[in-house]
């Protein structure tokens, strides 16, 4: 039975998570961390990690890349395992992370679906497959209330495509004004913001006389939850080092 703590329990994600874990014979939720303690949980939530006292497994990060100190500092105390399930760390952050997965067993995705690592392996091939002759554009598309742009998987894709290329393509995000013919170094990131969108990510290889697009659309931020949980059982007992859904899917 994996002891599992959930960071942000009372937000939408942290509720979701709660629910699958409840459903799921292997993993049990011991606590939450919520910047707001509630009577309402099944579990006991409390405002800070420093007053958490209940055995934990796993910690399920779905509050905000803010949480991150206290996250890391629980975490290498206990010496339980991290799932980071948000987005928006900066360049310090992401070295924090590296750092700190050197002590614990840390897993880290910018998106936990399996669909969209899916596609991932799946824009690595078709860019390796067609080279220079296509350009390449990502358009990612998100509700009015996401704080990052672009998303950490409109990233992760990009990435993924420049795989293909040895690392050197460079990412222009969105154009505006009259900037020149397209140059092939690029890959365009561009991302739209509106209504409730869950998450929609479209990369399209736009070559002579033809386009091949490749797509993903999340239709419930469920889909999230259970990739989180999935990964939560997956890094249980796992040594120290940097995880994500790609082993898990291996």
């Amino acid at each position: 039975m994996v002891s599992i703590l959930i960071s942000g329990i009372l937000g939408h994600m942290g509720k979701n998570v709660a629910e699958l874990v409840a459903t799921d014979p292997d993993t049990v939720c011991v606590a939450g961390v919520d910047l707001h303690a509630a009577n309402s949980c099944n579990v006991p939530v409390y405002t800070s990690f420093s007053d958490v006292t209940e055995h934990v497994d796993v910690v399920i990060d779905f509050s905000s890349a803010a949480n991150l100190d206290n996250l890391l500092a629980f975490a290498e105390k206990t010496g339980c395992g991290v799932v980071l399930a948000t987005t928006g760390y900066s360049e310090a952050q992401l070295l924090q992370i590296e750092q700190a997965s050197k002590k614990i067993p840390l897993f880290k995705t910018a998106n936990l679906s399996v669909g969209i690592n899916l596609l991932q392996k799946l824009v690595r091939q078709a860019a390796a497959f067609l080279g220079e002759s296509f350009d390449v554009e990502i358009i990612e598309r998100h509700h009015n209330l996401k704080k990052d742009a672009p998303s950490g998987t409109a990233f992760m894709l990009a990435e993924s495509v420049n795989q293909a290329f040895d690392g050197e393509k460079q990412f222009v995000y969105g154009r505006q004004g009259l900037i020149g013919a397209r140059d092939k170094s690029e890959i365009g990131i561009h991302a739209v913001r509106g209504g409730t969108i869950v998450g929609e990510h479209e990369v399209m290889f736009a070559g002579e006389d033809e386009i091949l697009t490749l797509s993903h659309s999340a239709r419930s931020k469920k889909v999230f939850a259970a990739g989180a949980v999935k990964a939560a059982k997956f890094l249980c007992g796992k040594p120290a080092g940097k995880y994500d859904m790609q082993d898990v899917l291996a």
